[in-house]
């Protein structure tokens, strides 16, 4: 592992390096080495998944809601940048993820399943892509619908525990270390809105039409006669008996062509894996879920300020009857600056926030770091507001803020 990637993967946190704050990811990235450009309507690995909204972006990817016309359930679509390092970066991730899926083929154990992953080959390069089972809003998206005034206690005591399920299953059978561990990277099974669940909400889909063509709201198509070749008599008739309209929201140039699957799916698949990211999971795609929330990232190891963070959630009273209705179980995602205890990427990891004190004194770390964090989450969660909130001044900067803090606590 070269410093050079160490640093990209881990080391783009500053301020000024990039505005996570931000709804979308900007256009500077779409280019040679970046993000592929993707459309609402676009098909992935030979017209199979088909992609129905934008779910969030991070500073490795692109996260998108995608129909699996094969298995008629909704998934998550991870997409990638195409420099070598990124490559590098999300094979590391697939082996991690394949080895979490391969370890829990009854699903018992909170933590994301891998589906399918495959490359893409665009006008930016070759993409890996990674395709996730569906799952609800992430637990910040929960904490705004409390109004920041925290969960009963009895709730976040339900929630924890399917957290210490999942970090138990990674850190004793698996020896992985998450890294990265807060409320952005831990999605509840269910939207907390059911209106906005796109499998139950009877969205209509996004699918190639009878003509041949692929829709976007741009009106951009694609002939997709090579991927109509590929689909069997019934799963044409039910693309032409379900695609109405095309949704909205969609950044990108020149849809393009796929490239040979890139290995087999790993693990099994779950009873709930039925719609859109998530990111790791992410939002932006008009509804709260992911595999991340619309005003945070995926990947990049910055968490945007919350006073960015507006919401708009219905009135009070409806927002406290769907908390008292909700399913709080809950799984771990996002694996891309994930490790094992025996092989360690780079020293720099965490969300400041969340981040531990042997990291912040540049100590040697292990398993307990994704307790730290936990723990962190857990006053989050029952109070609405985080436990460390490091600023920086004209003397200090934020890490010196978070690191004196911490020394006083110890």
């Amino acid at each position: 592992m070269t410093d050079e990637r160490n640093g990209d993967r881990n080391g783009d946190r500053s301020e000024s390096s990039e505005d996570y704050s931000s709804e979308d990811e900007g256009t500077e990235d779409y280019r040679r080495g970046g993000y592929h450009a993707v459309r609402v309507g676009d098909a992935f690995k030979h017209g199979r998944y088909v992609v129905q909204s934008k779910l969030g972006w991070g500073h490795f990817s692109t996260v998108w809601l995608a129909w699996d016309s094969q298995k008629s359930i909704y998934v998550a679509l991870k997409v990638q940048k195409s420099a070598q390092h990124y490559t590098e970066a999300a094979m590391d991730e697939i082996t991690i993820l394949k080895q979490i899926a391969e370890g829990d083929p009854a699903d018992k154990y909170c933590v994301v399943k891998l589906l399918d992953h495959f490359k893409h080959l665009g006008p930016n390069g070759q993409h890996v892509c990674m395709v996730f089972e569906y799952l609800g809003d992430n637990l910040l998206t929960l904490i705004k619908y409390s109004d920041y005034r925290g969960m009963p206690i009895n709730m976040v005591k339900e929630i924890c525990f399917h957290v210490l399920k999942g970090l138990d299953y990674l850190h004793r059978q698996l020896s992985i270390i998450h890294t990265d561990l807060k409320p952005e990277n831990i999605l509840l099974c269910s939207m907390i809105d059911p209106a906005k669940d796109a499998r139950k909400s009877g969205t209509p889909l996004v699918l190639p039409s009878s003509k041949g063509k692929i829709v976007s709201e741009s009106g951009a198509s694609k002939d997709i006669k090579s991927l109509k070749s590929d689909l069997t008599k019934n799963q044409k008739k039910k693309i032409r008996r379900k695609a109405k309209r095309a949704t909205q929201n969609c950044t990108g140039n020149e849809a393009s062509q796929e490239t040979e699957h890139d290995g087999e799916t790993p693990g099994s698949e779950d009873s709930h894996n039925d719609e859109k990211t998530n990111g790791d999971f992410v939002e932006d795609h008009t509804s709260d879920a992911a595999i991340q929330d619309k005003s945070t990232n995926t990947d990049g190891l910055e968490r945007a300020p919350r006073e960015n963070q507006g919401h708009r959630r219905g009135s009070r009273s409806t927002r406290q009857k769907l908390l008292a209705e909700i399913d709080l179980k809950c799984k771990l995602v996002d694996f891309g600056n994930a490790c094992w205890t025996y092989k360690q990427f780079t020293s720099d990891i965490q969300t400041r926030q969340y981040r531990c004190p042997e990291v912040l004194l540049g100590s040697k770390y292990s398993t307990s770091a994704d307790l730290w964090s936990f723990a962190c989450i857990c006053f989050e969660l029952a109070t609405g507001d985080v436990l460390f909130d490091p600023h920086s001044g004209e003397n200090y900067e934020r890490d010196e803020v978070s690191t004196h803090s911490r020394q006083f606590l110890l």
